[in-house]
């Protein structure tokens, strides 16, 4: 339940706190004070999206507040708990979003901060919106499935789990063998392609790694005659006479000529020694060296047209030799699964077939529960408006298959399939007897409709979970007994639910438990919104101004003080 709700800075709306209550809260003013504005607010703590326009001109930002009273056990304790949101035991819920004049939004549970797509799932268990669209709804048929699934959802919830994994794989089935038998030109020409490439690749007989020995190959024989003259220098400078081999050669016998005078000299010999032999063996491997570089121009010649072969398919194929082979395992592997085309599509073909006839199955499992669920809920509706002063209507709703040559086989013919099953749902209506029944969407009026729909709504309500219910001028184009009578409906759905009520209607406001009064007021400087609960004394000048318009008379006062009266009365009698 929904016990108060603050708004701050939002459209024309400065600050209000309202303090909801039990049992049916009507919200009543002038067209243009903001009642509506109200519902957008409270839309943002059901997660629908924000705006910048909500922002009141000249404020930083709009805050919207909610705090929900929810009983143990309700499930949006359980949505809560799993974002890791904790709701004391007393069952309080505070839901807050903070809009910027930049469009940023933030979003609070229990002061803990939560993303979008958490307050959209948490939303639907806190409250139901019906506005006057739901009514429009009522006109497309393609939406009927919806409320009717919606009502034999503990039914059909395991045939329609069922039938939708069977659906996806029927439809991932489908979507294969159609891309399949539509792309075998095209596979044909990329057959034609991709034996194109393979051959040139393997025309070039690369190995793993080839680029990078031809790149260091090429480096050193590029670069040939200054090695060689390196080594040759080299080696002068080392090997000859005055060169330095025979300078350590002159050293070392010096110093062993005078060592047997100084023992301090033996390390510096050993070193001298040492140097010289090392000398000596670079001495004997650049001769080697010299001897064995012979270098062939035509070599590097074969070198450079290796690279460029190389070159030429890295830019088609990859940027190394390794990932150019990768690509050509890659080409063999498509190239052996198209040869198995035939196969795998015969394969494919009868994967569907299989598929079908399981779907066919439970399309009619779903089918039968469907029915079943129809003519208890026409029965309910047809209850219903009987209640609502349409007790000679009949009420029914139409379960029937759309013939589709593209669609499953059922008993014998083909019939069009989608995520809902084969059913298409149309409710159907003959409001006077003696005639017809017809789609509701070709003769019901605006007031019929307004009824039918708070019929469907009604009979949910109780088969869902949700606390708090908001109407948002479902009496449009009703009057007279049918108004009293959507009053008294929308007092007995009150009892086991909190019921919000935006209204026009004098006798929808004279059954209110609660009754808000949305005023908007404005100066020089500002427009703003405010919301009065209403006393006895206020209600019955309300109520004369719906009575008698802008004037409130002594004799529309007391037609208010009687509707109030019996308002009780037949609540007393009929709700109680």
């Amino acid at each position: 339940m929904l016990l108060e709700l603050t708004i701050r800075n939002f459209a024309i709306i400065k600050q209000v706190t309202i303090s909801f209550r039990k049992g049916l809260n009507i919200l009543t003013g002038e067209t243009g004070a903001g009642k509506s504005i109200i519902i957008d607010a409270l839309g943002l703590l059901l997660g629908e999206r924000s705006s910048t326009d909500f922002v009141r001109y000249g404020e930083k930002r709009a805050e919207v507040e909610g705090l929900f009273e929810l009983k143990a056990g309700h499930p949006a304790i359980q949505i809560c708990e799993g974002f890791g949101v904790q709701v004391d035991q007393d069952g309080m819920l505070v839901v807050r979003r903070d809009i910027s004049a930049q469009g940023k939004s933030i979003i609070r549970l229990n002061g803990q901060l939560v993303t979008l797509a958490m307050l959209r799932e948490l939303g639907p268990w806190l409250v139901t919106v019906h506005g006057q669209h739901d009514a429009h709804a009522l006109l497309q048929a393609d939406k009927h499935i919806t409320w009717l699934d919606a009502f034999g959802e503990k039914q059909l919830h395991t045939a329609k789990q069922e039938y939708a994994v069977l659906y996806q794989a029927y439809r991932k089935a489908r979507a294969d063998l159609e891309r399949m038998s539509k792309n075998e030109r095209e596979m044909m020409h990329r057959v034609d392609l991709l034996s194109y490439q393979l051959r040139e690749i393997e025309a070039a007989s690369l190995q793993p790694g080839e680029d990078e020995k031809l790149l260091s190959q090429r480096k050193k024989w590029a670069h040939h005659e200054k090695v060689y003259a390196g080594m040759q220098a080299a080696y002068r400078a080392l090997n000859g006479d005055q060169r330095g081999l025979e300078w350590l050669n002159h050293a070392m016998s010096e110093l062993e000529r005078v060592q047997q005078y100084d023992e301090n000299l033996a390390p510096i010999i050993e070193a001298v020694q040492t140097a010289y032999y090392q000398v000596e063996d670079v001495v004997h491997q650049l001769r080697q060296f010299q001897n064995r570089y012979d270098f062939d121009p035509e070599q590097l010649s074969e070198v450079e047209r290796r690279l460029d072969v190389i070159q030429t398919l890295k830019r088609k194929y990859g940027k190394s030799v390794d990932e150019i082979l990768e690509y050509a395992a890659a080409i063999q592997d498509e190239l052996e699964e198209i040869e198995h085309y035939d196969d795998r599509l015969q394969q494919l073909q009868a994967k569907v077939r299989e598929l079908e006839a399981d779907l066919a199955v439970e399309a009619m499992e779903l089918s039968m529960i469907r029915r079943e669920c129809a003519k208890q809920l026409a029965a309910a509706i047809e209850q219903q408006l009987k209640e609502l002063h349409m007790e000679r209507a009949r009420f029914a709703i139409e379960v029937r298959q759309v013939p589709d040559e593209n669609g499953i086989e059922v008993e014998g013919s083909r019939c069009h399939v989608d995520e809902n099953g084969m059913d298409v749902v149309e409710f159907m209506i003959s409001p006077n007897p003696g005639e017809p029944l017809r789609p509701l969407a070709k003769i019901a009026s605006g007031g019929e409709l307004s009824r039918v729909m708070l019929a469907i709504k009604t009979i949910l309500a109780d088969t869902e979970q949700v606390g708090t219910l908001i109407f948002d001028e479902v009496d449009t184009g009703v009057s007279g007994r049918a108004a009293q009578a959507i009053a008294e409906k929308l007092a007995r759905v009150g009892v086991n639910r909190q019921v919000l009520c935006i209204t026009h209607l004098p006798q929808v406001a004279s059954l209110a438990d609660a009754h808000f009064y949305i005023k908007k007021e404005m100066n020089d400087q500002e427009t703003a919104t405010s919301v009065l609960y209403l006393s006895e004394e206020e209600r019955v000048v309300e109520l004369a101004r719906m009575l008698g318009g802008a004037a409130v008379t002594e004799k529309t006062a007391e037609h208010a003080r009687e509707m109030i009266l019996l308002g009780k009365q037949r609540k007393a009698v009929n709700v109680g």
